[in-house]
């Protein structure tokens, strides 16, 4: 993901600046349409202390006014460990959100491939196990890097492999409450709503889910200055699908050709005013989480600012 450091703050100030404004022009729309509107959104991200206490870990998610929280343990945690776990989340009104399965079932290596699948089936498993939302993965790529671009990324035959693959960890499970989710990529399938759509036809199980992560599919001019109504279309097609939300930010820098970062939350041009209208329109029940960052302080950051463009669209916390 992309860093700031090499271009200098006044130019990064200019950018952000210029990047806010055309994009609330574009809108037609400020913060006052979006007022009052009695939404809620349950934000999330790490927290740094001990995580081997459940009541400690799950206060710290309190103290930080996180409603929602990553999956504190691995598979291999014990059903003892996993039931603390998951009481401790309910007994301070926490969801957990997602159980993270990062690997490649797409490899060209089969060994590789095999190992990710079976990652992915016991992370379904402790999704289930420990009363998490979804776990997600992204679905993985052709090359050598695993969560990198490759020309047989987007290809018939390869979204034909991620189907048979989700389908496979999903039959393998075969979870009650909690979904198997793809994030998005710039450069692998699902990088659309509407490849999105075509998957989750495709796949055709009730336990596959969406999960949204709207920076990872603006990877265009286009899409990044009229974010909100792109934003607006993920929600439109996805809603009744998303299972949890990643928060970050994208910033495009003034220099051939097409250059977009990652950036914390506040950092870019993302519409966070719309973004959380819309995902609070899903009742509060979707956690938002923070990813990405480097530092305590750069959580809390951005937090304060998801929350303070939450205040000025009418949007409330849980």
């Amino acid at each position: 993901m992309g860093k700031t450091s090499d271009i200098s703050r006044r130019a990064f100030n200019q950018t952000v600046a210029a990047g806010a404004a055309a994009i609330l022009a574009g809108s037609g729309k400020g913060f006052a349409a979006m007022k009052k509107s009695g939404l809620t959104v349950r934000l999330g991200g790490p927290v740094y202390v001990n995580g081997k206490d459940p009541g400690v870990w799950a206060e710290a998610h309190r103290k930080a006014g996180y409603g929602a929280a990553y999956c504190p343990v691995g598979p291999e945690a014990g059903d003892a460990e996993v039931a603390a776990f998951r009481k401790a989340a309910g007994d301070a009104g926490l969801i957990i959100a997602e159980v993270g399965a990062w690997s490649n079932p797409v490899s060209r290596d089969d060994a590789v491939r095999k190992q990710a699948v079976m990652k992915c089936v016991q992370s379904l498993e402790l999704a289930e196990r420990i009363g998490a939302a979804c776990c997600v993965n992204i679905s993985g790529s052709r090359g050598d890097q695993w969560d990198g671009p490759d020309p047989d990324n987007l290809t018939k035959e390869t979204f034909g492999l991620i189907v048979d693959t989700t389908r496979s960890i999903i039959d393998a499970v075969k979870p009650r409450s909690s979904y198997f989710t793809l994030e998005p990529m710039p450069w692998a399938y699902p990088d659309s709503p509407d490849s999105y759509l075509r998957l989750l036809k495709a796949v055709d199980r009730k336990k596959f889910g969406a999960h949204l992560d709207p920076v990872n599919m603006i990877n265009s001019p286009e899409r990044y200055f009229r974010n909100d109504d792109f934003l607006r279309e993920c929600f439109k097609k996805l809603g009744p699908h998303i299972k949890a939300c990643h928060a970050k930010d994208i910033l495009m820098q003034p220099k051939l050709t097409t250059h977009l970062d990652e950036v914390r939350p506040g950092l870019g041009a993302l519409d966070y005013p719309v973004y959380l209208t819309e995902l609070g329109k899903l009742g509060g029940s979707v956690g938002l989480m923070i990813e990405h960052l480097e530092t305590e302080a750069d959580y809390r950051l951005a937090a304060e600012y998801i929350r303070g463009r939450g205040t000025e669209a009418g949007v409330s916390f849980v």
